[in-house]
């Protein structure tokens, strides 16, 4: 099976976020390089290594059958000839669900091979809620006069 060639990591990682929306498990598999170092890490999961544990892992994902939408914000690369890191918050709407869900912020690592530009990691986690000044925990304060 010959793989698309993705040009640039941005071109791989439009792919990556065209599969993830459309539950396309090929299409997913596509982007990823085929080398047992790759690692995925989906928000509050375990770390998958290796073609195999990525694949079950997307293959679990999309077998729930949600219809998702992705908006990207925030962006911000680092971008070099062999390697480009590609820090993301995802904003996940989900068919049938009246409100978005909480922004996750995502780790894309994309390596020039051979084959073009190809994923070898995804780490994903919700975004921390912000800190408000009434969640503080109160500290008493000791002073010592002399």
């Amino acid at each position: 099976m010959k793989k698309t060639l993705f040009a640039t990591p941005q071109d791989a990682e439009t792919a990556f976020y065209d599969a993830f929306t459309k539950g396309d498990l090929d299409a997913m598999m596509e982007v990823w390089a085929d080398d047992d170092e790759i690692y995925c890490v989906h928000p509050g999961g375990p770390r998958m290594s290796g073609v195999a544990q990525v694949r079950e892992s997307w293959r679990k994902i999309f077998a729930g059958g949600q219809s998702l939408r992705f908006q990207l914000r925030g962006q911000q690369y680092l971008h070099g000839m062999m390697l480009s890191a590609h820090s993301v918050y995802e904003h996940i709407n989900v068919a049938g669900e009246t409100r978005s869900r909480g922004p996750v912020i995502a780790t894309n690592i994309y390596l020039r091979t051979e084959h073009g530009w190809r994923m070898v990691a995804h780490h994903a986690s919700p975004v921390p809620a912000p800190v408000t000044a009434e969640a503080e925990p109160r500290r008493q304060v000791k002073t010592t006069l002399q």
